[in-house]
């Protein structure tokens, strides 16, 4: 890569004075503009040098890959005359500029709040699904499977237990989460949370009830009558709960010192915020939170199928801001209220939408005579159908415009289908073509009709315009010989060890487009649970920034390997990190590099998850992660296989 004329071409597609703002990264560049109505995003995702652009935050970021952004960062500094920065520098200047919405903020930090839960929302709601299976009538016979079977009906009724805990002790796992995102002690949030559902209190599903009926008991406290009712199943409460718990307890770390600030805080936070939850922020936010439930329903009912043709029709679009991530929140009070609102018209869409987009991709599989993207569609359209549309969306559909256009109007089709035969779903679950085991029994077959249409539309309509419009791509290989034949990347088959010991995890799960859709190539995401770090290769360190959370490493058999520690990381500056090399020093596999405070990240409200990643992935025949549910650091992580002497030269993913 010729890094200054990187620089230029950048520039040029942009415009040398649109720039308010410059910092980098480990991967991208990330700038802050004056008009994003001038940027030439044509030139900008045609430039072979440049492997993505998005837009976050008030920030416009070209991932440019490691080892690389900081030269060609260095050439923009020059060309621009401007001040180097660094990315807390650059939310200031966003922030400034005005480009921060706080709408978008609050739909974030609703994202970041019920991410970590959804495993445990998708478990019991798949429970619940299988739990409806054995116990719906007129599904596989006029009598329930439990009823032609009494031999399961204890089976069939453990299940149910289950399935219900995730529910019905909610509030336990937001109060978790949510106390951890605002800055608390997520112990104490999930403490409140115990509290509001308590076995004492009346159950929060019977509250209406038996308020109507006049029989809520109430505690006495100085001649105030305080209702004794739970909050099972409530989203609402435990949020605001949440937020007063994190902020009594920062106030009273910093006016109590030492062991009366060990001994004292956490009681006066849980006294103080029991007693406000129960007479003030309880029944408010119940009262709003059923208004919201209630809108819903009211909307659902009178839009109907228009409605949901239009969700449908947008929901993709919805996916790429991130917004989606709220939808959770809402879904979640829908289905605890299933009783009034009988399910969530929010999965059925989203189904659609994820079959839509993979339907999509799979047709370019099918017509495209461009290798990489052949080999991106492959796995992105599985992916989509499956429920992860990231990859698909951001790494195929996108980037040609009409997959995506052709998805949408396909989704918008099939989810006004779902709108006539009112088709709910009674659970969470995957949103794909397997979704249909969270939807309500009698409503299956409805279901896998629309899901069929959905597919076919897309793939069709995505096909038939792909095969008029794409073309073979022009052979440019990396290298070749005297004779001017392609000369295949000096690689050989690997094995990459595990940087750091912990869980692992698939990375199109983690919380970063970047990563999430391979845009920066194959890797695998690990949940950390030590300090330190290892290097996963013999090699030389081509990436080790003074920002000590980010380190690359070429390998002596050819791989390049990024180890990011955490997600947004840079911004910490360093601090919380240890570094033990610099750029160009000879490591060997399992040698430290450094080590990082996980617990000081976490506190502090950054994700600690560690990205390996392997940025020459077009280079290798294959990238597999190996199988496992934890690595220890420096046992085996990632299998490399190297093309055939005779195969075709792939360019870099």
């Amino acid at each position: 890569m010729k890094h200054d004329e990187v620089a230029k071409r950048v520039l040029a597609d942009i415009g040398k004075d649109n720039i308010q703002a410059a910092a980098h990264c480990a991967t991208r560049l990330r700038l802050v503009l004056k008009d994003d109505k001038k940027i030439n995003q044509t030139a900008l995702d045609n430039d072979p040098d440049v492997k993505g652009t998005f837009e976050t935050n008030g920030q416009y970021q070209i991932i440019i890959g490691p080892g690389d952004v900081d030269k060609v960062y260095d050439h923009l500094i020059q060309l621009t005359g401007l001040k180097e920065a660094t990315t807390d520098d650059l939310k200031k200047v966003a922030a400034s500029a005005g480009k921060q919405n706080p709408i978008l903020n609050l739909f974030k930090l609703l994202s970041d709040i019920f991410i970590p839960i959804i495993p445990a929302l998708v478990a019991g709601g798949l429970l619940m699904a299988l739990n409806n299976v054995l116990t719906a009538p007129n599904l596989f016979g006029a009598q329930s499977v439990v009823q032609m079977v009494p031999g399961i009906k204890g089976f069939a009724d453990m299940v149910n237990a289950m399935a219900s805990a995730p529910f019905a002790f909610l509030p336990i796992l937001i109060g978790y989460s949510a106390t951890k995102r605002f800055g608390g002690n997520p112990y104490l949030g999930a403490t409140m949370g115990m509290i509001m559902v308590l076995p004492s209190l009346v159950n929060g599903y019977s509250v209406a009830a038996v308020q109507a009926a006049g029989k809520m008991p109430y505690w006495n406290v100085f001649g105030l009558h305080i209702a004794q009712a739970g909050y099972q199943g409530q989203v609402l409460p435990i949020l605001g709960v949440a937020f007063i718990l994190a902020t009594l307890e920062k106030f009273f770390h910093k006016h109590l010192k030492g062991a009366v600030d060990f001994t004292f805080t956490p009681m006066l936070a849980i006294v103080i915020t029991g007693f406000l939850t129960f007479t003030i922020v309880g029944p408010v936010l119940r009262t709003v939170s059923d208004g919201l439930t209630s809108g819903l329903v009211w909307l659902y009912s009178t839009t109907g199928w228009i409605g949901m043709g239009i969700f449908g029709l947008f929901y993709s679009a919805i996916v790429i801001t991130g917004l989606h991530q709220t939808f959770p929140a809402i879904e979640t009070q829908l289905l605890a209220q299933k009783a009034t609102t009988g399910g969530s018209f929010i999965f059925p869409v989203a189904s659609m939408a994820n079959i839509a987009q993979g339907g999509a991709a799979a047709a370019i599989f099918f017509a495209t005579k461009d290798s990489k993207q052949k080999a991106l569609a492959s796995a992105s359209s599985v992916s989509a159908m499956l429920g992860i549309t990231e990859p698909a969306i951001f790494g195929i559909n996108l980037k040609l415009k009409f997959p995506f256009l052709c998805a949408a109007v396909a989704s918008g089709i099939a989810s006004a289908m779902l709108g006539m035969f009112h088709v709910l779903s009674v659970s969470m679950g995957p949103a794909g073509l397997i979704g249909f085991v969270s939807i309500a029994p009698q409503s299956i077959l409805w279901f896998l009709l629309c899901a069929v249409v959905s597919l076919v539309l897309s793939f069709s309509a995505t096909f038939v315009y792909a095969k008029r419009v794409l073309k073979a791509p022009a052979q440019q290989p990396e290298t070749s010989d005297v004779t001017g034949e392609p000369v295949a990347p000096a690689v050989s088959d690997e094995v990459i060890m595990a940087p750091v010991t912990g869980k692992v995890e698939d990375i199109s799960k983690v919380n970063d487009q970047v990563f999430a859709t391979g845009i920066m190539g194959k890797g695998i995401a690990i949940i950390p649970d030590s300090d330190q770090v290892v290097s996963p290769a013999t090699g030389i360190v081509t990436v080790a920034y003074p920002t000590k959370h980010a380190y690359g490493i070429k390998s002596n058999d050819g791989a390049e390997i990024l180890v990011h520690l955490g997600i947004d990381t840079v911004n910490l500056k360093g601090e919380h990190f240890t570094s033990n090399v610099q750029q160009g020093d000879q490591v060997t596999a399992g040698a430290e590099l450094g080590t990082f405070d996980r617990a000081a990240l976490k506190q502090a409200g950054y994700d600690d998850t560690v990205m390996v990643v392997i940025t020459n992935t077009g280079n290798y025949a294959d990238v597999q992660p190996i199988s496992q549910d934890t690595v220890q650091a420096d046992q085996q992580l990632i299998a490399l296989t190297a093309p055939s002497a005779n195969a075709p030269v792939a360019a870099n993913i």
